[in-house]
């Protein structure tokens, strides 16, 4: 049982003075967290009860995600020399989002580099989202199977990754063995959050590294450490129990021959990015050059997200490790890094800034603490990047040992082209205005960006996370 300290507050001992800081509240034995969720680096449930059981998106209209915008436009009749941008706002039933991405270009006739949106969201889902068009008319744009495109201004520049405030969400448990334990992890949330709404560590969620395959982040690894082979053979390669036998047998066969002709002749055909991989691969003389120029034909936004997610990977293990020592998520400590609250927010919704930071001295716990009661701070850790600024005290000797573990340093991450990163901080506890209902399960949400829903729902239904 690891310490569950008194609130902040000040003992002497032989006319010592020293300060107590509250670390977070435990309820009893640690629950390990599924195999699958240690993988990407999520150690434990923060609650300890057993779950509601059950399992999410058994339709598309069970798990429903709303976006909350913040990408201003303007009218529909703005000069398009000026706004070349159409932007769209589109519900999606049973869509992944680059897929749709790809169906849209292509039926426009134009580039897939011309299509972009601010989040990527959920497959087994009905979403709601804003895309950009570059000199796209509003008559242009075709009907496309599952999709509802309305054309809902014009924009100067494309809406980019992070173009949104958060998500709204209204989510169903279908087959749920015990809702009633629904009471009790939420409370034990609102203690953990240290508020009367519920709150959870935010780790990046499965989503993240890969639905069949947690590898995005062993790609991303690999980039980092410029292993460009290592890289490649880990995504067309690595078969996964999860995944259908043929593709299984063809990931097999690479990894063992690295015959490249004789893969792609194996290789499924909805598997595009692998068989783009292994068309540039036959072409070459498996050089380094020749590896990443095979990685690189992938979209840019993929390739941002396998080092994206070599960041997330490191952050969800300096996250496992507060929690494992009992640091505080609601609350700094001396040397802890926090950011301040988007004044431009919608209301209700509490979305850190993460490019106004502050180094949490003794002196100032005690304000700091204040500030993040009343979600206008939020603790902090980073997403290694060349220009990351480890934390000091506690929180810096977990970013440090954490990074050293993995292999990695913030020069590390000067890399070619849309691989480079500089990094960033990202807030340690998320906090979603939680409300719910018995029958049926129902969970109802709000999320900044970044922030994932299984994150929140894993804590209730404690099941594989192939359910979430």
């Amino acid at each position: 049982m690891r310490e569950a300290l008194d609130d902040t507050g000040v003992s002497g001992i032989g006319g010592a003075t020293t300060r107590i800081y509250r670390r977070q509240p435990q309820f009893g034995t640690v629950r390990t967290a599924h195999p699958v969720e240690q993988e990407v680096g999520i150690e434990q449930y923060v609650t300890d009860v057993d779950g509601t059981g059950g399992r999410l998106r058994a339709e598309p209209e069970a798990f429903q995600v709303r976006e909350l915008e913040s990408f201003g436009t303007e009218p529909l009749d703005a000069d398009p020399d000026a706004y070349p941008h159409l932007v769209l706002r589109v519900t999606l039933r049973r869509w992944e989002t680059n897929a749709f991405a790809d169906r849209l270009a292509d039926r426009l006739g134009i580039s897939r580099e011309r299509v972009n949106w601010a989040g990527t969201k959920d497959k087994h889902a009905v979403t709601t989202q804003l895309f950009s068009v570059d000199g796209v008319d509003c008559g242009e744009l075709p009907e496309l199977p599952r999709a509802e495109l309305t054309p809902v201004g014009r924009a100067g520049r494309p809406i980019l990754f992070g173009d949104l405030a958060g998500n709204a969400f209204e989510v169903t448990v279908h087959d749920p063995d015990r809702p009633a334990n629904a009471a009790e992890i939420t409370t034990q949330l609102r203690a953990f959050a240290g508020t009367d709404g519920a709150g959870v560590p935010n780790y990046f969620g499965q989503q993240r590294f890969g639905s069949k395959r947690t590898v995005t982040h062993e790609v991303g690894l690999a980039v980092v450490r410029r292993d460009w082979e290592t890289a490649v053979v880990t995504y067309v390669g690595n078969p996964s129990e999860r995944e259908p036998a043929r593709t299984r047998e063809a990931r097999a066969f690479a990894a063992e021959t690295r015959d490249w002709q004789a893969t792609l002749d194996r290789f499924p055909g909805h598997l595009r990015y692998e068989r783009a991989m292994l068309h540039r691969l036959v072409e070459g003389d498996d050089d380094p050059a020749d590896f990443r120029a095979a990685l690189e034909t992938t979209p840019e936004n993929l390739q941002r997200l396998f080092v994206n997610a070599a960041q997330s990977y490191v952050f969800n293990r300096i996250l496992s490790t507060r929690l494992e020592r009992g640091l505080p998520f609601d609350r700094p400590v001396p040397g802890d890094v926090v950011c301040f609250a988007d004044s431009d927010a919608p209301a209700g919704l509490a979305l850190p800034d993460q490019d106004r930071t502050q180094r949490v001295t003794e002196a100032r716990v005690d304000t700091v603490t204040r500030h993040c009661e009343r979600d206008r701070a939020f603790v902090t850790a980073p997403l290694v990047g060349t220009e990351t600024a480890f934390a000091s005290g506690e929180p810096g000797e977990i970013e440090r040992t954490v990074c050293e573990a993995v292999g990695l340093e913030p020069a590390a991450f000067d890399l070619p082209g849309a691989f480079d990163s500089t990094g960033t901080r990202r807030a340690v506890l998320v906090r979603p205005g939680l409300s719910y209902t018995r029958d049926p399960l129902r969970f109802d949400f709000r999320l900044p960006r970044g922030s994932y829903a299984t994150v929140l729902l894993r804590e209730f239904l404690k099941t594989d996370p192939e359910r979430l």
